[in-house]
This record gives structure tokens, sequence and C-alpha cells, in this order.
């Protein structure tokens, strides 16, 4: 690679690289089954080609430091850190600056396929879920547990997986859009979404965790938006649920940094369709973006606290495997640099079929019947797209 910077983005030496392209332009040529793409606020890169596959993320520093190949491992850990990953180090890599406002968007109209449509479970069954882990708060086994469910989506034609891309990433600007290939053994399957979340950068030494909890759906009218936005800074329901997100990551990050900023005080972000909580926290270390975001996962804005607990819950509860669902996508360089958000706001594309998970986290004082309309409106992000 070039030993230039692009717009922000860390320089990978000795990367074999295409060198800094236009990022649309890059966007455009991502392929299901032959590469990953992978974009923020900072940049955005094309990885192409495999070099190296690797279901063992420990691996990756090791790999990292062999020569003839690009000294990136880019990809996805998924939700249980048991389970393989979904890694390569890949042949050539090709960064771009921040992708533009004119991005991938196609025009507005009808799509004449016919979809069919599953949600697991239903409604009801999901309302279910959530009053069994109000009763196990209730009886002191938990504070907090982030409960999902799927919808599961089959047209009558292939799903175009690049517009679908294009379509994420012109309407999520401002947050991380990902395509990664994933294991298969029939056509190519990808990991496709668009999170707001961010659970860990590091750059030179230089640590940023941006977790999010507490959200609230988006209104059309400007003033009554901003007053949803301003109900949910103020909600004491949605302070305790990001506190306690931000208690668990500080915590984990005091472990891994040599020094560590938390803000008193949420602030708030907004997607397309919903307002979010946000903490953004700093700090500088010397271990490897990687370790630290393994080290953080799962935070309580996935699982819960307690953490075990939590995550015993979900697998007793969920009638899904979530796979990489709520694991992390991202990427790093040889010298531990690199960026990895959480696997928010996605589902898994292969043929004509799509899986897309959404998931709200409960506490003491939810509502069921509010948290299956939450997950409703954070299934909106990947419909939209579709």
């Amino acid at each position: 690679m070039t030993s230039e910077a692009t717009a922000g983005l860390l320089p990978v030496p000795g990367t074999a690289s295409t060198g800094s392209g236009d990022s649309a332009d890059l966007l455009a040529r991502w392929r299901p089954g032959e590469g990953t793409w992978f974009s923020g606020p900072r940049g955005g890169l094309l990885a192409q080609g495999v070099a190296r596959r690797l279901d063992d993320p420990d691996e990756a520093r090791r790999v990292l430091r062999r020569s003839g190949a690009a000294d990136v491992v880019i990809g996805a850990l998924p939700f249980d850190p048991a389970a393989p990953a979904a890694l390569v180090v890949p042949e050539i890599v090709t960064w771009a600056p921040p992708l533009p406002r004119s991005v991938g968007r196609r025009g507005e109209g009808a799509d004449p396929t016919h979809w069919h449509f599953r949600p697991v479970p239903e409604p009801a069954g999901y309302e279910a879920m959530v009053a069994e882990a109000l009763r196990r708060m209730r009886a002191g086994q938990l504070d907090k547990v982030v409960l999902s469910r799927v919808l599961d989506l089959v047209r009558d034609a292939p799903i175009d997986q690049p517009a679908m891309l294009g379509e994420l990433a012109a309407r999520n600007l401002a947050g991380y859009v990902f395509a990664v290939d994933l294991p298969s053994t029939s056509g190519a399957r990808s990991l496709i979404g668009a999170s707001p979340e961010l659970l860990v950068s590091r750059r030179d030494g230089e640590i940023v965790a941006n977790p999010l909890a507490g959200s609230a759906p988006r209104r059309s009218d400007p003033a009554d938006d901003e007053a949803t936005g301003a109900a949910l800074l103020a909600s004491a329901k949605d302070r305790h649920e990001h506190a306690l997100v931000v208690d668990a990551v500080s915590a984990s990050l005091a472990g891994c940094c040599d020094s560590l900023d938390v803000p008193a005080e949420p602030t708030l972000i907004r997607t397309d369709a919903l307002w979010h909580l946000s903490t953004t926290i700093r700090g500088r270390s010397r271990v490897a973006s990687l370790d630290i975001a393994r080290a953080l996962h799962p935070t309580p804005a996935v699982g819960g606290v307690p953490r075990e607990a939590a995550c015993r819950a979900i697998d007793e509860l969920e009638p899904f495997s979530r796979g990489f669902y709520t694991g992390m996508v991202g990427w790093m360089d040889a010298d531990g640099d690199g960026e990895w958000v959480v696997a928010l706001r996605c589902g898994e594309v292969s043929g004509p079929a799509a899986r897309l998970y959404a998931g709200a986290g409960i506490v003491p004082a939810s509502v069921p019947a509010s948290e299956l309309a939450e997950t409703t409106t954070k299934l909106e992000t990947m419909l939209a797209s579709l």
C-alpha cells in the first residue's frame, strides 16, 4: 500500500493495494463471494481475495506478520465467543475517503417481485419472551438482558446484494456499513448491515469506544422529533439501561488502557430510524484493537447484566442462533490499529433469502408491547434496503 493515509484512515504498511480510490466507485465494485466492504465516518476499504482464512482470532496478530499478503485482517466474529470467526487476510486492500452523499441510492419505486415473510418468534411469542425476562428480574436473576427476534424473507428471484449495500450506505452515511463474506457450502452468503455503534477503535495508541443503549423512534414532524429526543435524554428507564452498558464497557477498558476518560452524562445521536443515548469513551492503550474488542464483547448493549446470567437467558429464550448478529465486524492492521463495530441492523443474505435481526434491551421498567415495537422500528433499516 502507499504510505499515505486516506481521509484519516490508518495507512497499512506492506499492504498490497491498488491505492486509494473513489469511495462510491469502490463501493459499487463489491460483489458477494469476492471480498469484504467496511466503511465509516473516517473512510472505507474494500478487501479482495483471500491470502488466508482465520476461524480463530488468536491467530490474527501472528498471521499478520507474514510477508507477501496484505497486512490486514478483516471480517466478523460471532455473538458466541466460542464459535468460529469469519476473518480473512485479503490479497488486496483498497482504501477510500468517506462516502459522498450521492452514493448508491436507487430510484424509489415498487419492487415487482413477490416476498414471503416469517417472523421468528411470532410477535406474541416475542412479548412472552420479554415477560419471562421480567419475571427473572423480579426474582433477582437479571438486571438487564437483550432479547432479539428475526424476520425471514424469501423472494422469487435472487436478492441484489450490491444494490442492497448501496442503499444501506446511502441511508446511513454517519454510521458503519459492512458486507462480509461468510462461510457457505451453497453459494455466496453475506453478512450485510449498517451499525450505529462503534465497539472500539485504536489509532496510534488512542482508543475510542462509543456504547449506545436506550432508543426511541424518529418522528416525521421536526418538532415532535426533537421532543422525542429530549424525552429520551430525560428518561429514567433509558438512562438506567445506558448506565449499565457504560459502566461495564468502562470496567473492561480499564483493564486494557493506561488512561481512560468517561463522560458523566450521555448525549443523543440519531439515525434515519432511531434516537440513541450515546457516550464516547476515550483512552490510550498498547493492546491491539481486536484484543480490546474481544475483552469488551459481549457488552450489556447486546447481552446483559450480569453477563453470564444474561447469556444463559438468551440461549434459553431465543428460538434461533444469533450467528454473527450482535457479534462484531471490522479490521486490524499488523500494528494492532483498527476499527470494530457491533453487528447491529444487519442480516444474512444468500440467493433469494435473507434473515434480518433486531433486538431490544429489557430492564425492569420494560413493557413487552413497547419492546416489540422497538424491534419493529429497528428492522426498518434493513427492510428499507430491500
